[in-house]
């Protein structure tokens, strides 16, 4: 891919790269928000370094991609309900993304894509993996893709919040989505079920659903499928929430880890 704005470094052959040449402190033209889609279609994960956005200039780059989706189970910070806050430190009893995972895929519509800022890393360790879907679909017998394409599968979040937030009376949100999604702007067919959202498939009995979710669970895993970031103070990763799923390491504690995500809205998926 040739690119006129920005330079891109891929990082795997599968999945992940680096740009550099921008400065996200500031509005871009519209080419260049153009080349960093391409790129995130092409990588399905983009890297940022050195960029020491504030919330304006955050919400700015976010809002680039499309309208900017509210969180369905975490407020935003104060002034700006779009941004969440990313935070870990000493007194800390759990940590946001410590399992592989889709951002929302509970959601009706689950969100195209995540901008994660990071202000403030540990010493050492607190990387992030992202595994590629299209990779883990395509590494599938053919068998098993013609298994898997008619399913459909609960994603529902009232076991993740209700866990962390018993006090709180409130129903979260539950869809069904394909077991196998269709990625609306490369045509790209990708695995759909993830650990922490994903609790059965509805054609099949329970243990018959366990055992399948169980099998693809670890599936997404190999390595092979993977890039491993590791984060500097102020870097940005965005990733392509539709054919993606990642995993924030907690090998920092009592280390401080704090940051901001926006969240860019997506659609129904096929």
């Amino acid at each position: 891919m040739s690119y006129e704005t920005i330079d891109v470094r891929p990082v795997t052959k599968r999945i992940g790269a680096e740009i550099f040449g921008v400065d996200l402190t500031r509005p871009l033209g519209n080419q260049t928000y153009a080349e960093i889609r391409t790129a995130l279609l092409e990588h399905q994960v983009v890297f940022f370094r050195d960029q020491p956005i504030d919330h304006e200039a955050h919400r700015t780059f976010g809002r680039a991609f499309g309208p900017l989706a509210i969180h369905s189970a975490v407020a935003g910070i104060e002034g700006y309900p779009e941004i969440v806050q990313i935070h870990a430190d000493a007194t800390s009893k759990y940590i946001a993304g410590d399992n592989w995972h889709s951002d929302l895929s509970c959601d009706p519509a689950p969100p195209m894509g995540s901008i994660l800022y990071m202000h403030t890393m540990p010493r050492d360790g607190g990387d992030t993996l992202f595994s590629s879907m299209y990779a883990a679909y395509d590494a599938l017998s053919e068998p098993m893709k013609r298994f898997l394409e008619p399913l459909t599968a609960v994603h529902d979040a009232n076991p993740v919040y209700k866990a962390i937030f018993p006090d709180i009376d409130k129903t979260y949100e539950c869809n069904t989505h394909p077991v196998v999604r269709t990625h609306p702007e490369t045509g790209r067919k990708l695995l759909f079920v993830n650990s922490s959202y994903t609790t059965k498939i509805n054609e099949l009995s329970k243990a018959e659903s366990d055992a399948v979710l169980r099998c693809l669970y670890d599936h997404v895993k190999d390595p092979n499928f993977q890039v491993r970031f590791r984060w500097q103070p102020h870097s940005i990763a965005f990733w392509d929430n539709r054919c993606t799923q990642h995993f924030a390491v907690w090998d920092y504690f009592p280390e401080t880890r704090s940051g901001y995500r926006v969240t860019v809205a997506g659609d129904k998926p096929f």
